[in-house]
């Protein structure tokens, strides 16, 4: 175990590449099960901004077949999106047979960024409180799998890795103005959290949280539940033995100078 700069134990590296390792590849057996069985899942992902939400996605899809596992991560509504009911533009996306859909940020919008900001009114608000039970027993009752992460961070180490993003150029791009501006309402963030808790942390659909103070933790750890929760076996192909490569014997290359080539800025 290593710290980071704010003091947070840190699973060494070594351990963690070696696990992620061996989990991807536990990945790879899951979509060949999703896919042979006709599987819907739905995961969706949830915390507190630079949580590490986005990194346990990177690593969840960096093995797999992107038809078969894809990322929803849905911008601002458009003036059509918000006269329809709300949750309609993420009905969308959800999966069909044979696709996991991980859901980058979700209807869990409305239950925070849009209430702490006030870009829904209060009875908006209330609704989805009570609505959002019901359309996920609606989704499960489809036979879709349902699963909902929550990413809890500690303030402090939120801090830490805003100051990070801010002082890397090539970061920067993460912080955007409702990321500052839900630094400064800590508080209303959270109490907007245990209330969402309260009214969606059903036996149907629970949430399950991840401490990601340590984020190489959460990632696997996050795997790992996936992979728990959906019993799966291994349909992977078996290996494979490439067919011999035809003759050439008739084929005539184009002269290569005849091709534009990208400028070669690394010679060897």
């Amino acid at each position: 175990m290593s710290r980071t700069a704010n003091g947070v134990k840190r699973l060494d590296r070594d351990t963690y590449e070696s696990e992620l390792a061996r989990l991807q590849r536990e990945l790879v057996k899951l979509q060949e099960w999703v896919t042979a069985k006709n599987l819907r899942v739905c995961v969706v992902f949830e915390g507190r901004d630079a949580a590490g939400k986005g990194g346990a996605i990177k690593r969840i899809v960096e093995r797999t077949n992107p038809r078969i596992v894809r990322v929803v991560a849905l911008g601002k509504p458009t003036e059509r999106e918000r006269s329809q009911w709300y949750f309609q533009r993420y009905v969308t996306h959800l999966p069909a047979g044979g696709e996991i859909v991980l859901f980058d940020r979700s209807w869990y919008n409305r239950a925070g960024v849009e209430h702490v900001m006030g870009f829904c009114s209060p009875e908006e608000y209330e609704e989805f409180l009570q609505s959002a039970p019901e359309f996920e027993r609606l989704l499960i009752r489809s036979g879709i799998i349902l699963i909902k992460f929550w990413f809890s961070v500690s303030d402090e180490e939120q801090e830490s890795r805003f100051a990070d993003r801010i002082s890397h150029p090539e970061k920067r791009w993460k912080l955007s103005e409702m990321d500052l501006e839900s630094r400064a309402r800590w508080v209303e963030y959270s109490v907007a959290k245990d209330a969402m808790f309260e009214h969606t942390d059903t036996l149907e659909s629970p949430w399950w949280v991840v401490d990601a103070d340590d984020k190489r933790s959460a990632r696997l750890n996050c795997i790992r539940h996936l992979l728990d929760t959906i019993p799966y076996e291994d349909l992977t192909s078996e290996e494979l033995e490439l067919p011999p490569i035809q003759s050439d014997v008739d084929y005539v290359r184009p002269a290569l100078d005849e091709q534009n080539w990208v400028t070669d800025h690394y010679p060897t």
